[in-house]
């Protein structure tokens, strides 16, 4: 049984998947990481709860002896609440929450932070130059100058931001491109 401290540096960040700006862990993933570490681990699903039109999942997992619930509602692909949502979209929500569940004990828990990689006692990793050259390429598209990116994170150049902040900067840059598009 690995303890908590050793789970939460497990590195799952090529199994994640990005999705309109942020980072998943796929259900199955989760799983599989999970049992690697606990044979033994189960889970289980709890009633939806009902707000108005609306539903909260919730799941449980016992692992590594402790057990840890985790509710999510119902959400669309773009993470607002689904009125009265139909079987594809409760199911969707349970595995979702489900991944978040096993991250409460440790695995994949700093995707929820926003990091893209797990945590570790190095200066953290900067961009690497296809980050760089991705990030120009959407900041162009934007009309956003790379120099005010640089700014708002105090760097002389797009390599010495975090490499964690780059699906941030991403996610940002597409925003921006979608919504000049869409006032078009």
């Amino acid at each position: 049984m690995s303890k908590y401290a050793d789970r939460r540096k497990i590195d799952v960040s090529q199994h994640i998947e990005k999705k309109n700006g942020l980072s998943y862990l796929s259900w199955a993933w989760a799983v599989d990481t999970l049992l690697s570490q606990d044979e033994t681990a189960v889970w289980e699903y709890g009633e939806p709860i009902r707000f108005g039109n609306t539903l909260m999942v919730s799941v449980t997992v016992h692992a590594f002896g402790i057990s840890r619930k985790c509710l999510l509602p119902v959400m669309s692909n773009r993470n607002q609440a689904v009125d009265n949502p139909d079987a594809f979209q409760v199911n969707t929500a349970y595995m979702r929450c489900l991944a978040k569940a096993i991250a409460m004990h440790g695995i994949g828990l700093y995707i929820y932070s926003g990091e893209d990689l797990p945590p570790s006692d190095d200066a953290p990793a900067k961009l690497q130059p296809e980050d760089v050259a991705q990030i120009e390429k959407v900041a162009s598209k934007a009309k956003v100058e790379v120099s005010k990116i640089c700014e708002g994170y105090n760097v002389q150049s797009l390599s010495d931001i975090p490499a964690s902040q780059y699906g941030k900067i991403i996610a940002n840059l597409t925003k921006r491109v979608v919504n000049a598009v869409s006032d078009q």
